[in-house]
């Protein structure tokens, strides 16, 4: 099975060998580019051409690592940049040209299932329920929260891209531009905690780009480690301590670091802001609730892997 994840950031492909009925999935290649396919997109409403370019190049890239490694079923996912654009159907003409299959221009919902299948397939045998799952993305965050299944979901437009592009536009950010993005984070999760109850999350967990080199930072990793990353279990002092430290860093000393990948460091100080508000909203929420929410875990398993399950059990 192929997987293609298609976001704001980053193009992302995962083949694997999926197996419903023994429930195995094994990774057989991932890849990652980052091609900022939401340039631009929350100010003009269109995706600009020379990202549309960057993605496509990728997709075609994709078509030939899927031919090498003998896929038989491919499903290509496309999130929040693409829900937003008027001119989405020249993306799928580029699809479809380049991999013969229709990209799915998924809703936030689908997103948040795929995502929260994708999470928990792994982590439910070692922590306990129920889960809140949250996808930090270039153009949305996805909130879902369940045990066994999604029962509460909400996706926020709100993510590392989009809030960069809005807000953030000195190096560093001024206090009175990280002010403007939170009280975009907040308003957003004041209308999400209407709908997913906050306060019944055991185990909080964060997934991808932002949320994993994140954890990374807060590891003091000497380089990316996918390994160590997944499945690492951080005290929610420990994960906003991080996110201060990397949102007041100037993009040169965020260059430095080892662990970052060079197509986040413009947008990664957004990615630390959305994932500091959503750790102490949620902390506060299970306090509230008469609860304690001490640490988050994180996981290298997100959509992708709920696409590739999707695949097999169609």
């Amino acid at each position: 099975m192929a997987a293609i994840d298609c976001g704001t950031n980053s193009i992302r492909l995962l083949v694997a060998d999926v197996d419903p009925g023994a429930g195995t999935l094994v990774d057989l290649h991932r890849s990652n580019e980052v091609v900022r396919l939401g340039q631009g997109v929350d100010r003009t409403g269109v995706l600009a051409p020379e990202a549309l370019a960057r993605t496509l190049a990728a997709a075609r890239g994709y078509q030939a690592v899927c031919e090498d490694l003998g896929v038989e079923a491919v499903r290509f996912v496309a999130t929040s940049a693409t829900r937003d654009a008027r001119n989405r159907e020249e993306f799928v003409a580029g699809v479809r040209d380049a991999l013969g299959v229709d990209p799915e221009v998924i809703a936030g919902d689908e997103e948040a299932r795929l995502s929260f299948r994708g999470a928990t397939g792994v982590l439910a045998s070692r922590f306990d329920g129920p889960f809140l799952v949250v996808d930090l993305g270039g153009g949305s965050t996805e909130l879902v929260l369940g045990t066994d299944a999604p029962e509460a979901a909400l996706s926020m437009d709100v993510g590392s891209v989009r809030l960069t592009e809005r807000h953030l536009h000195d190096d560093p950010p001024t206090a009175a531009q990280v002010a403007a993005a939170g009280a975009d984070v907040r308003a957003a999760l004041d209308a999400a905690a209407a709908v997913v109850p906050l306060g019944r999350t055991v185990t909080l967990v964060g997934l991808a780009g932002s949320v994993t080199t994140l954890t990374a930072h807060a590891l003091r990793l000497d380089r990316y480690d996918r390994d160590r990353i997944d499945g690492a279990v951080l005290g929610v002092d420990d994960v906003l301590a991080a996110c201060e430290d990397m949102l007041a860093r100037t993009r040169d000393e965020r260059a430095a670091l080892p662990y970052l990948h060079p197509g986040r460091v413009d947008v990664i100080g957004a990615g630390a802001l959305v994932w500091r508000d959503v750790v102490a909203r949620v902390r506060d929420e299970v306090a509230a609730a008469g609860g304690a929410l001490t640490r988050v875990v994180t996981s290298e398993h997100d959509i992708l892997d709920g696409i590739a399950w999707s695949v097999a059990e169609r």
